[in-house]
């Protein structure tokens, strides 16, 4: 299973970035960060618009889309471990999870996606939702072959 993250803003040489590398180098699964900026001086609807067109455009073709967004279905590491493992089982070849700006997602690039999902009730800076998916994309990885890393 390949797994994209398309995501708006550039990291380069913070703390997010390593931890990106680190958890792309222990994963089992190819896995791609797609990131993505707006270069024009837009705000509001006009930026969201925007960023959802070059989220789509990052996104590769066929792929099952994730949208990361507030509203959506906040799954515990274990049931999310067990749909990754579904989708995986079922012959999914290609993931894309997508991550809006600091204004999150289009309404329309949600509404299109295969599933929302949610990293909890509290609002979290774009670019850290990226290294906290990369961790419980490991995290489920573990559960999903029994490593002892997840603890519950």
């Amino acid at each position: 299973m390949r797994i994209t993250i398309c995501a708006v803003a550039r990291v380069r040489d913070d703390p997010v970035a390593e931890i990106c590398r680190t958890y792309q180098k222990r994963l089992p699964w190819d896995v791609d960060i797609r990131e993505v900026e707006v270069r024009k001086n837009l705000s509001g609807e006009k930026l969201a618009l925007a960023e959802a067109d070059l989220l789509r455009a990052a996104t590769p073709d066929r792929a099952t889309i994730i949208a990361l967004d507030g509203k959506g279905k906040a799954l515990s590491s274990e049931d999310f471990a067990k749909r990754l493992g579904r989708w995986r089982d079922d012959g999914i070849a290609e993931l894309a999870f997508v991550i809006g700006g600091a204004n999150g997602l289009h309404r329309d690039l949600v509404k299109d996606a295969h599933m929302t999902l949610s990293l909890g009730a509290m609002t979290w800076p774009h670019l850290l939702a990226r290294a906290m998916l990369m961790e419980q994309l490991y995290r489920a990885h573990t559960i999903l072959v029994g490593h002892p890393y997840h603890r519950a």
